[in-house]
């Protein structure tokens, strides 16, 4: 049997000057975590990033610079073997099933009692996935959300120059000028390209840009107004 992976250091990832105050204290509190660095932006979580690799991270889903799930699928490229647990008030079982197959190792309800994060990062500790109680896995296969997580799942694919480049292509530069732009040779644009079509499973750069559209952050918003 595995032995459960301690975690020591983390990060907190959201804009919220209270709420990353309070969920500091709540982390302290129900585990052994004493290092916890903070980022109110993808870009600053990014950035620290490249210097250090917590043990764990803590993911709001909306920030000021990323839409939707992108923002986890960018952690998840920069730091794959991190788990990354989404809490968020954004609680429908359609955004946690999206979570969930894009890879975050957990999702708690933003306002869950102290006792529901000692269980999720337990779990997490001990290899499981968590998820909140009463959550039921959306299995419509034909449902927008489903192939939005789909488009999602092959993102998440990308390396993180893959990922640069398809923004690029997204923005509508061509090789040459995406090759000046990163400081890399043309025919190594052109080798990421073929890989990033392989990995989307795409026959064209038009298609690679619709599966990159389809991951939009509206396709995973419930339609009424339950969600916070």
């Amino acid at each position: 049997m595995t032995s459960p992976v301690a975690f020591r250091s983390a990060m907190i990832v959201d804009d919220h000057p209270l709420f990353l105050d309070a969920l500091s204290m709540t982390l302290r509190t129900v585990s052994d975590i004493d290092e916890i660095a903070t980022a109110d932006t993808m870009e600053s979580a990014l950035s620290q990033l490249d210097g250090a690799t917590p043990d764990v991270i803590v993911l709001d889903l909306n920030l000021p610079d990323v839409n939707g799930l992108d923002g986890l699928i960018r952690l998840k490229t920069a730091v794959p073997s991190t788990p990354v647990v989404v809490v968020s008030s954004m609680a429908d079982n359609r955004m946690i099933t999206s979570t969930l197959r894009v890879g975050a190792s957990g999702f708690v309800p933003k306002h869950s009692k102290r006792e529901v994060f000692r269980e999720a990062f337990d779990a997490i500790q001990n290899g499981t996935v968590f998820t909140p109680e009463n959550y039921v896995p959306n299995t419509d296969a034909d449902s927008p959300q489903n192939n939005a997580e789909e488009a999602l799942a092959r993102l998440g694919l990308l390396t993180k120059q893959q990922a640069r480049i398809l923004q690029l292509i997204c923005a509508g530069k061509l090789n040459k000028q995406i090759a000046y732009d990163l400081s890399i040779a043309e025919t190594t644009v052109k080798a990421h390209v073929t890989a990033i079509m392989r990995k989307l499973g795409v026959q064209s750069r038009t298609q690679a840009v619709l599966i990159a559209q389809e991951a939009n952050f509206a396709n995973f918003v419930a339609s009424d107004n339950t969600l916070a």
